[in-house]
C-alpha cells in the first residue's frame, strides 16, 4: 500500500526520514523538472558529442540510437521516480540505498552509491562546462579571432565555472527562476534553429540519409560494435535527472513533485532531442567539412555552410547560453549532493562542505567544491585531448550505477517496499528489471575503446580537429555531399 502522506507536511515527512528542515523550501514543481531539464539538456550534450555521432555510426545511430536509449532512459527513471516518492531527500540516491539494503550492509551499499554519485556528478559538470567552453571559443574565433587553442579553451572552462559557482552562491531563488527561463529557452532554442536549418538553406539531405546513413571512422571493423559504443551520444546527454531528487528539500509537495520532475524532463528531452538532431543531420551540406572544421566544432560549422556566418553566430549564441543554463543547474545538484553525503559525515573534511551560508541557506562551500573538482578533470586536456574525452564515459558509468543500486534493492523488497503516493503499481517489477538490465549493458560497453589504436586506419580526409571525434576519423559516407563534394 502506499504510504499516506496527504497530511503530511514536507517537513514533517523528512523529519520522518531523519533529517530537520535546514535548506529554503520555495522551489516549485515546475522549477524541480526545470533542473532535470537543464541538465540533461539537449543543446548540451547533444550538440558536444554530435562530432563523436558522425562518426561512430553517422546518421542513423545518431537518429535510431537517440529513440532506443531514451526509451530505455525512460525505463530507468521510472524505477527511480517511484524510490523518490517515498524518500523525497537532498541524500538521493545513497539515502535510498542505506534505507532498503539489509541491515548487516547499509553502511556499504550507502557508500558506494554515494560516491559513485558524486564523482559522477563532478565529471557531468566538467563534461557540460567544458562543452559550453568549446562551443564559446568557437564563437569567440569567429567573431573576434580568440583562437581556439587548448589553453584559450581551459581558460574560458574555468570563468564559465566560476560564474556558475558565483551564481549559486546567491540563493535558491535566483537559480529556481532561471531553471525556469531555462525550460523556454531551451524549447524555443531548438524551435529556432531548427526551423532556421529547414527553411535557409537551398539543398539538405535526404529523408533516406538522416534515418539510414552509416558512417564509421572508429577503425573498427565490425559495425555491431560501432553501432554499440555510438550509443555514447544519446547516454551521456541522458543524464542528470536526478537531479529533481536532490532538490527535492527544496521542493514543495516534494513527494509528487520530484517524481514527477524525474520523468517528464526525461520525455521532454527525449522528443525535442529528436527534433533537434534531425534538424541538424538534414541540414549538413559537407560532411567532412563538418569534421574539419577549424572551430573544433561540427555542429558550428553546419550552421556556418546552411546559414552563413552572422545567422550562425545568433544560433551558436543560443546553444552556448543554453549550455550555460545546464551547467548552472549541474552545479546546483551536485552541491546538494555533496551537502548531504558530508552531513552524513561520507566526505573527507565533512563539517567544512555541509555548512550552510546563513543568508541564503544554499551550501556554499559545496558549491565551490563541486566547480573545483570539476576544473581539476578538465585541466588534462592540456596535454592530451583524448584523455578529456574519457571524463564522458565516467559521467555515464558513474551516474548510472548510482541510479541503478536502489533500484537492484526495491526489487530485492518486494512487497515490503513503502511506496510513497507516486509508484508504478504491478509494473514496478518489469520496469526495475529491464532498467538494471540496461545498466549492466552500458556499464560495460563505456568501458571499451571508441576508436582503433591501430596505425593503419584508412583515411580520406585529415584527422577530425573536434575534441569530440574519434582521433582517427575519417569521415564519409555515401551521399553526395557526405564526401564532402
Amino acid at each position: 500500500m502506499p504510504l499516506d502522506v496527504s497530511r503530511v507536511s514536507d517537513e514533517e515527512r523528512l523529519k520522518q526520514l531523519g533529517y530537520q528542515q535546514t535548506l529554503s523550501r520555495s522551489m516549485s514543481g515546475r522549477a524541480n523538472f526545470g533542473v532535470s531539464f537543464t541538465i540533461i539538456s539537449i543543446l548540451s550534450g547533444c550538440m558536444t558529442l554530435y562530432g563523436y555521432g558522425l562518426n561512430t555510426g553517422g546518421p542513423a545511430v545518431i537518429m535510431w540510437g537517440w529513440l532506443f536509449v531514451g526509451v530505455m532512459t525512460l525505463f530507468v527513471g521510472l524505477a527511480m521516480a517511484e524510490v523518490c516518492s517515498s524518500y523525497p531527500t537532498s541524500a538521493g540516491l545513497y539515502f535510498w540505498a542505506h534505507r532498503m539494503a539489509p541491515e548487516r550492509s547499509r553502511a556499504a551499499w550507502a557508500w558506494f552509491t554515494g560516491w559513485f554519485n558524486t564523482l559522477g556528478q563532478i565529471a557531468v559538470t566538467a563534461g557540460i562546462d567544458f562543452g559550453a567552453a568549446t562551443f564559446l571559443n568557437a564563437l569567440l574565433d569567429l567573431q573576434f579571432g580568440f583562437e581556439a587553442t587548448p589553453e584559450h579553451t581551459i581558460i574560458l572552462f574555468g570563468c564559465i565555472l566560476a560564474l556558475h559557482g558565483a551564481l549559486n552562491t546567491f540563493g535558491v531563488r535566483i537559480v529556481a527562476f532561471l531553471n525556469e527561463v531555462s525550460i523556454w529557452w531551451h524549447v524555443l532554442g531548438v524551435v529556432v534553429i531548427c526551423g532556421a536549418l529547414a527553411i535557409v538553406p537551398d539543398d539538405h539531405q535526404s529523408t533516406s540519409f538522416v534515418l539510414g546513413e552509416f558512417v564509421n571512422n572508429t577503425g573498427f571493423s565490425s559495425s555491431i560494435y560501432v553501432v554499440a559504443i555510438g550509443l555514447l551520444m544519446a547516454q551521456y546527454t541522458f543524464t542528470g535527472y536526478d537531479a529533481s531528487a536532490h532538490m527535492t528539500e527544496e521542493t514543495i509537495d516534494a513527494a509528487t513533485a520530484g517524481p514527477k520532475g524525474i520523468v517528464r524532463s526525461i520525455i521532454v528531452s527525449l522528443v525535442a532531442g529528436f527534433v533537434l538532431l534531425f534538424g541538424f543531420t538534414f541540414a549538413i551540406q559537407s560532411y567532412s567539412g563538418a569534421l574539419d572544421s577549424d572551430t573544433g566544432v561540427p555542429p558550428a560549422q553546419i550552421l556556418m555552410d546552411a546559414l552563413g556566418t552572422t545567422t550562425s553566430k545568433w544560433m551558436l549564441l543560443v546553444i552556448i547560453v543554453a549550455q550555460l543554463f545546464c551547467g548552472m543547474a549541474s552545479v546546483t545538484a551536485n552541491s546538494r549532493m555533496i551537502y548531504a553525503f558530508s552531513r552524513d559525515g561520507a566526505l573527507p573534511f565533512s563539517r567544512t562542505w555541509h555548512k550552510l551560508n546563513p543568508t541564503t541557506r544554499t551550501p556554499t562551500n559545496a558549491v565551490w567544491l563541486a566547480t573545483g573538482g570539476a576544473f581539476a578533470l578538465g585541466l588534462p586536456y592540456l596535454w592530451n585531448n583524448t584523455a578529456y574525452a574519457a571524463v564522458t564515459s565516467i559521467a555515464t558509468i558513474g551516474l548510472y550505477i548510482a541510479y541503478v543500486i536502489p533500484t537492484y534493492l526495491r526489487l530485492r523488497q518486494g512487497d515490503r517496499f513503502e511506496r510513497g503516493p507516486w509508484h508504478l503499481g504491478s509494473w514496478s517489477t518489469i520496469v526495475g528489471t529491464i532498467a538494471i538490465a540496461w545498466v549492466a549493458v552500458i556499464t560495460v560497453l563505456f568501458m571499451l575503446p571508441q576508436s582503433s589504436p591501430s596505425p593503419g586506419t584508412p583515411s580520406t580526409t585529415r584527422p577530425s580537429r573536434s575534441v569530440w571525434s574519434s582521433p582517427s576519423a575519417a569521415p564519409g559516407g555515401s551521399s553526395r555531399r557526405a564526401s564532402g563534394s
